[in-house]
């Protein structure tokens, strides 16, 4: 071990007191977690990934997106019970294994560090459409190779700097989208006609086929894709960690999240549709972009493209993070390498940020083995969906079992999930239907099938690994202290 590197498995008591949580240091601030909240859930799925999904599903697209997003606010109402229930937890993982067991645990944060990477190709995948966007002629791994490299450079910085990054990259999205809600707006106000002589109307939702063009097979196929523009919502539980006053900041930034859905996905998707027909918007571009094209509006869509460019390389940043602290948690537990376990003297968990980047590059040969990138874009975001629906259920079954043992907590919580009792169990329901969809589109069936193969592997992965632990004499997770966290005072 060198002397800028401290290994974060030290006994509590070793723990400097600016570095609370093993090595890592709570460096966000309240408005770091709230923007963090609003980037992590606009990202690629909507700005690119929309324009497939409005394509087979029509303006039910929006029904799609409210029904996802009321789900949603009860997975995340659930994580930030068990979350502030004890400010121990730093991860889903640490929730998982406290409640149903090391194993849990070890399958939780693997798989979500697997979907992460997943995410983090999917990105840049859509990084390397937006940069052909410009310029067709640039070969497809030149702008996948920079994005890769820049990512690895940002996550090598504490993570105060990440904080302000992504607070500077969520308003950059904010400002962008609202900024096209209002020209929509205005166009519709002004009953702008387009050069084919479409004019600019709220009645374009249902005056082209109606709200449900592509019947119930066609809004039954939007929640594909539809739940990976959700993917990143749950990077508040995992930003909490280092977040100062989590019992202050985390409730705001979960509560907000309706909000977030009506204006940031309904409200921009219904605008672009009223603008531009559902049936004239290509699938293989961002909508977003396409639009103010269409309006005429050159400039403004060259800037709205950078916006959704900077917004992937948001995305696969705020996934890069998440992943690294995950890949750190399994190996403070004893579920990875040790050396992915330490810190350099800036809080940072190097070793593990080198090690996950590896699996950047693998967007790389991605781009040249399909028939194209949306094809790419397609498949990835597909099985990250798939994982992310394991992740997810963890959180909603951990709930239901912390809600058992602990009737206690429950009753003293001062943030309970609405619903308590049925919620948990209509949203297992939910997750069940997702992965029905996902069997039923042609395109995304082999990710879901592939998921088993993933799965077996992680299987094999723990006993190899529960067996070591024990015949050294170790531990099979580290231990949840349950004693009150130093925060719980402020």
């Amino acid at each position: 071990m060198t002397s800028t590197e401290t290994a974060s498995s030290q006994h509590p008591d070793e723990v400097p007191p600016e570095a609370p949580d093993g090595g890592m240091q709570r460096g966000l601030k309240n408005r770091h977690l709230q923007l963090i909240a609003i980037g992590g859930s606009i990202g690629t799925g909507l700005f690119l990934g929309s324009g497939k999904l409005i394509s087979v599903s029509g303006p039910a697209i929006i029904f799609v997106y409210l029904v996802i997003g009321f789900f949603v606010f009860f997975i995340m109402r659930a994580l930030g019970e068990l979350l502030l229930s004890n400010l121990h937890y730093k991860t889903f993982g640490d929730i998982a294994k406290d409640m149903l067991g090391p194993w849990a645990g070890f399958f939780v944060s693997w798989n979500y560090w697997f979907s992460w990477v997943i995410a983090c190709v999917a990105d840049i995948v859509a990084i390397t459409a937006y940069v052909q966007w410009f310029n067709p002629n640039v070969p497809a791994w030149v702008p996948a190779l920079i994005t890769a490299a820049v990512l690895t450079l940002l996550n090598l910085q504490p993570v105060k700097f990440f904080g302000e990054t992504e607070f500077w990259f969520a308003i950059i999205k904010i400002v962008a989208i609202l900024g096209l809600i209002v020209v929509g707006i205005i166009l519709m106000a002004t009953q702008f006609q387009s050069p084919d002589g479409t004019t600019a109307s709220i009645t374009n939702l249902w005056t082209h086929g109606g709200m449900f063009p592509m019947g119930i097979s066609g809004f039954v196929l939007g929640f594909q894709m539809g739940i990976f523009s959700f993917i990143g919502v749950e990077l508040v539980g995992t930003a909490a960690a280092e977040t100062q006053n989590p019992r202050k900041t985390l409730p705001k930034a979960i509560n907000s999240i309706v909000i977030r859905i009506l204006i940031f996905y309904i409200g921009a998707l219904a605008v672009i549709m009223a603008v531009t027909p559902w049936d004239e918007i290509a699938p293989d571009k961002s909508p977003f972009v396409a639009t103010l094209a269409t309006a005429g509006f050159g400039l403004a869509a060259v800037v709205i493209q950078l916006v959704v460019l900077t917004s992937a390389a948001s995305s696969a940043n705020s996934g890069l993070y998440s992943g690294t602290r995950m890949l750190f948690g399994l190996a403070k537990d004893g579920h990875a390498p040790s050396k992915f376990a330490m810190t350099d003297s800036r809080g940072v968990p190097k070793r593990s940020v080198f090690f996950t980047c590896v699996f950047l590059f693998a967007a790389i040969p991605l781009l040249f083995a399909g028939d194209g990138v949306i094809a790419a874009f397609t498949f990835v975001s597909s099985m990250c969906a798939t994982l992310i629906l394991f992740t997810w259920g963890s959180i909603v079954v951990s709930y239901i079992v912390y809600r058992k043992r602990y009737p206690e907590r429950h009753a003293s919580s001062g943030f309970k999930m609405p619903f308590s009792r049925i919620a948990p169990w209509l949203v297992l329901a939910f997750f069940v239907f997702i992965a029905g969809t996902l069997l039923y589109g042609d395109d995304t069936r082999p990710s879901i099938l592939a998921a088993p193969v993933w799965f077996a592997i992680l299987a094999v992965l723990w006993q190899l690994r529960k067996r070591r632990l024990i015949r050294d004499g170790r531990p099979l997770t580290g231990a949840i202290p349950t004693v009150p966290h130093p925060l719980d005072a402020e």
